[in-house]
């Protein structure tokens, strides 16, 4: 038995982009469609969304029907937070504000398997066929076909991007704007150079390491975006077009 494959990875590593939407709502079927649409991966977040563990489960298996990949961005923490969504067969983590490479490496200890890491192993669960995997194959598997990526969306590991970026394990370094622009003092002045030239910057040193560039956009800026070197990019979200939507109905009500 084998382990689903990474639609994502799957795209990334042939040279193409993969598509995200960003998921705050709790219904897995708000995933569910969005898998049925045709996204390449859905983002679920725990960082800023109370999202349980029970809930995160449900949209990993609405995901699955349609063959998209689950990203949990999870909330900054201890290995368990690390490794459970993987447990429950997420085909990536995302985990934020990496400060340092030391954190970096961290992360890659209690996500990767041996010989990169030191996960602890079960397989006892979704991602290991509930034991029907073989430890050995289960084990290199879930190291080729599960991603970690690391957000840079402060200034403080910009010093340590090379060697983040150079590290066995990591996969995609991933631009966060909004954070970063509170970093330098200037929240949500989206046209700051600090801001382009660190978003270029994230896409060379990954171009240069042989990883994956990923960050937030839209339909406006996508073609830059990819033009930059960015693969595995995260566009909308369901709440914002639920907001939309609701606001284009209220107007008929004003007219």
């Amino acid at each position: 038995m084998k382990m689903r494959k990474s639609r994502v990875l799957e795209k990334l590593r042939a040279g193409k982009v993969a598509s995200c939407v960003k998921l705050n709502l709790l219904d897995p079927r708000v995933t569910e469609i969005a898998s049925m649409i045709g996204f390449d991966s859905v983002w679920i977040d725990m960082e800023h969304v109370p999202t349980d563990w029970g809930t995160v489960e449900n949209h990993i298996r609405a995901a699955k029907m349609y063959d998209t990949d689950v990203m949990v961005r999870v909330a900054k923490g201890s290995y368990s937070d690390y490794i459970r969504p993987l447990e429950l067969d997420a085909a990536g983590i995302m985990v934020p504000h990496i400060m340092s490479c030391e954190e970096a490496k961290f992360i890659v200890r209690t996500t990767r398997f041996h010989p990169v890491g030191r996960r602890p192993l079960d397989g006892g669960n979704a991602d290991g066929a509930f034991c029907l995997i073989d430890t050995a194959d289960y084990i290199e598997q879930a190291n080729r076909e599960r991603f970690v990526c690391v957000q840079i969306e402060d200034p403080e590991p910009l010093d340590d991007l090379e060697k983040i970026a150079a590290l066995e394990g990591i996969d995609l370094l991933f631009f966060g704007p909004g954070d970063f622009s509170q970093g330098i003092g200037a929240p949500g002045d989206w046209l700051n150079p600090k801001i382009s030239e660190t978003r270029k910057r994230v896409a060379d040193v990954c171009r240069k390491h042989g990883k994956f560039a990923g960050t937030v956009g839209g339909p406006a800026n996508f073609a830059q975006l990819v033009e930059m070197g960015y693969t595995y990019i995260s566009m909308g979200a369901d709440v914002v077009g639920l907001s939309a939507y609701f606001q284009s109905i209220l107007e008929a009500f004003d007219r």
